[in-house]
């Protein structure tokens, strides 16, 4: 039996053909590359990662005491796909026990900024959000019924 990698691939842009705006902006597409960086940096993992990696170097057992709920197997996976697509530099110090450290590549910094935008809307918008699930839930609470 043969075994092949999936290779991404290069997906077509984010405008449909007349110029407008692709309402699904990106290809849906298992292997569109687009999709897939979207899918790792768009992980709560990560992005709970590139938060804390962007105030400091952290260590591992730093990250994994100040991430909640994040098991050591998914943080180590999660520190790797970071590391693997530039966005986190991982350093090893030669010394016993060896210390590794991480943090934020410049690439890394970059999408700091993007995260920082994305939570500052979710705290100014919290409170109508919240306001429209009690909405939906009451809702559909008296469907139910």
């Amino acid at each position: 039996m043969e075994l092949t990698a999936k290779v991404p691939s290069h997906c077509t842009g984010t405008y449909g053909y007349d110029g407008d705006p692709d309402p699904f902006q990106w290809d849906t597409r298992e292997d569109c590359e687009v999709r897939q960086i979207l899918d790792r940096v768009a992980d709560k993992w990560s992005l709970l990662v590139i938060a804390l990696l962007d105030r400091r170097v952290m260590r591992f057992t730093e990250l994994k005491r100040e991430i909640d709920g994040v098991s050591q197997r998914m943080l180590t996976v999660t520190l790797r796909q970071l590391e693997r697509d530039g966005l986190v530099k991982r350093t090893v110090h030669p010394v016993v026990p060896p210390r590794v450290e991480y943090e934020l590549t410049p690439l890394g910094g970059t999408l700091h900024t993007t995260i920082r935008s994305l939570v500052t809307w979710t705290e100014q918008h919290q409170n109508e959000i919240a306001a429209a699930r009690e909405e939906y839930d009451a809702r559909e609470a008296t469907t139910a019924v």
